[in-house]
């Protein structure tokens, strides 16, 4: 029993330290009384955490007084995070591009870099990229490698949590049996963790975006394939072994197209990008690249119109569904399919309202993401300071 009071205890002050953290990435600058108020933690709670992070070297002092607030005589002591206490890493892999970007505890993007790859079939080349544009952020960022507390990879497939390994080599099969981690760990010469890039839009929209504020949030991508991630109880929900949140290869015509999964009928098949971009080039006798496909909705060609109103009605039965199972506030679909808005939108609206269980569908908000195809990689800067924890190495500093 006193082993289980003492986890608590220190769970209890992790997540209150966390609250301060937030509060202050937030607001950029603070003073203890609006600390407080903000988290609903006592005075001595927050001057307790405050020292704690300024003896850390995470946050310092400086004169002034919130904003909107008026006091006689002296201005009050603010509390700012350091910029200078440490750098956070973000490296991307979509199914056809890279992203690299460095920025500070206050997540300030320093630098940022971006080029097509064909991710998919080879983890070598693509981690030999990454690793080239990493020391080229951290050049044009003006910054040294050794202040980099940790990076963070996306990768658009599940990932197993025990191994670090992509789960399903026919989703990514350039990576499979890979330890992704550890090759990039030992590239980089700086701790990685690899998450699923759907689970770092999940963060991202949760952080900044459309999500903030929320605590039990499913976040849909629909971009080349189909990824989503889940916010339970305000965190990251993974599962027993990582594949949490898998929305895309979940069925929804039994009959349907065969999935690069083995499956017939996954989603992907009918609402991804790629999808809908493959059955109008067939209607037009040309080849549609997405963002043509986006320019005919926009402008009202009624086929393309339907194939992303087909797209969403799919969308919408599995979201349906995942009202009825795990019961969000807040569903938000990002992804480059997200940018047809309401074209999209409306009929997942429609289709979920008619299936899900009325109360489900009630508490459930349906919205586009707000971040657009920066949020895997804003997502990867939070996680290094969410759970900064996972970076732990000798002399390394811990954001949270």
């Amino acid at each position: 029993m006193s082993s289980r009071r003492s986890g608590s205890l220190a769970s209890l002050r992790e997540g209150n330290r966390r609250l301060v953290i937030e509060a202050l990435r937030e607001r950029g600058v603070a003073s203890r009384a609006e600390l407080a108020r903000a988290t609903d933690l006592s005075r001595s709670t927050i001057s307790t955490i405050v020292g704690d992070l300024i003896e850390a070297g995470l946050a310092a002092e400086r004169d002034g007084q919130p904003v909107g607030e008026a006091h006689a005589g002296r201005p009050g002591v603010m509390v700012a995070l350091d910029p200078s206490a440490g750098l956070a890493l973000a490296i991307d892999f979509g199914h056809r591009h890279l992203r690299v970007a460095v920025s500070d505890l206050s997540h300030t993007v320093l630098a940022e870099r971006w080029r097509e790859l064909d991710v998919d079939q080879s983890a070598s080349e693509g981690l030999s990229e990454a690793a080239n544009f990493v020391d080229e952020v951290l050049a044009e960022a003006g910054v040294e490698r050794g202040r980099v507390i940790g990076a963070v990879m996306g990768l658009p497939a599940p990932i197993n949590r025990m191994t670090g390994t992509v789960w399903d080599s026919s989703i990514l099969p350039g990576w499979a049996g890979v330890d992704a981690a550890a090759e990039a760990s030992s590239r980089l010469k700086l701790p990685v963790v690899v998450e699923n890039d759907a689970n770092l839009g999940a963060l991202a929209e949760l952080t900044w975006g459309a999500a903030k504020g929320r605590s039990e949030v499913a976040y849909i991508k629909v971009a080349s394939g189909v990824g989503g991630g889940l916010i339970a109880g305000g965190k990251l929900s993974h599962g027993v072994g990582g594949t949490a949140g898998e929305i895309g290869h979940t069925i929804v015509a039994e009959n349907g197209p065969v999935c690069r999964c083995g499956n017939r009928g996954c989603l992907e098949t009918l609402a991804s990008a790629r999808a809908v971009t493959n059955l109008l080039s067939l209607s037009r006798r040309e080849q549609i690249s997405t963002r043509r496909m986006l320019e005919l909705a926009d402008s009202g060609d009624a086929a393309t119109r339907r194939l992303v109103g087909d797209a969403g009605r799919a969308l919408g039965v599995a979201i349906a569904n995942l009202c009825n199972i795990v019961n969000p506030e807040c569903v938000v679909i990002g992804g480059d399919m997200a940018l047809a808005s309401d074209v999209l939108l409306d009929p997942v609206r429609e289709v979920v309202l008619r299936n899900a269980i009325p109360s489900a569908a009630a508490d459930t908000e349906i919205v586009a993401g707000v971040l657009g195809e920066r949020a895997e990689m804003l997502g990867a800067l939070a996680l290094v300071m969410h759970e900064s924890e996972r970076f732990a190495a000798p002399g390394m500093k811990a954001a949270a």
